[in-house]
């Protein structure tokens, strides 16, 4: 893709006219839910739309990222942010030996151009360089979404990490073994 750059972001430069072009919409018809321990995809329809309070909650989050010695990847075409993904710095599991990708969008009129595929590349290079043998993912329980993770090789986490599993019930928890 023509003008398309990657790269890590400082902490400074995350604020919200940073996501100002960035579209975060996505039509979900169907979600994975797990029932007497077997994954269903069930008809599960509703429009996610980020707002102001949305980024406002996302800029603090990737901040703390990054403060805490975690990594921010962003992806623009020009000076336009069209997808970012961050990754944890605290181990954990049993043996400590995963890291958290604790976020990973493209802009609703980017997606299916590779970006994802890009950023989940880079963020796995990161996390194996600090030591990491596997990425943990939280992953959102839309079809898309799934779909995405499974071309890139995951599976369902051995180990669950319950404080993320608390924090959103309906996620599908993920590993990738790097």
């Amino acid at each position: 893709m023509n003008n398309i750059s990657y790269r890590k972001l400082k902490k400074d430069e995350i604020k919200l006219s940073l996501f100002s072009n960035f579209d975060r919409h996505q039509e979900v018809n169907k979600c994975w839910r797990k029932e007497n321990k077997k994954w269903i995809l069930k008809n599960i329809s509703f429009t996610e739309n980020w707002g102001i309070d949305e980024y406002e909650f996302l800029v603090k989050c990737l901040q703390k990222t990054i403060k805490t010695g975690g990594t921010v990847f962003g992806t623009f075409k020009g000076k336009n942010l069209v997808g970012f993904a961050s990754l944890e710095n605290h181990f954990f599991g049993s043996k400590n030996n995963y890291l958290q990708l604790s976020s990973i969008h493209a802009s609703n009129n980017y997606r299916g151009q590779g970006i994802g595929k890009s950023l989940f590349k880079l963020v796995c290079k990161k996390a194996k360089d600090a030591g990491a043998e596997k990425l943990y993912i939280s992953a959102h329980s839309a079809e898309e979404t799934q779909l995405f993770y499974k071309a890139m090789g995951c599976q369902e986490a051995v180990e669950y990490n319950e404080k993320l599993v608390a924090k959103e019930p309906y996620d599908c928890q993920l590993e990738y073994i790097l």
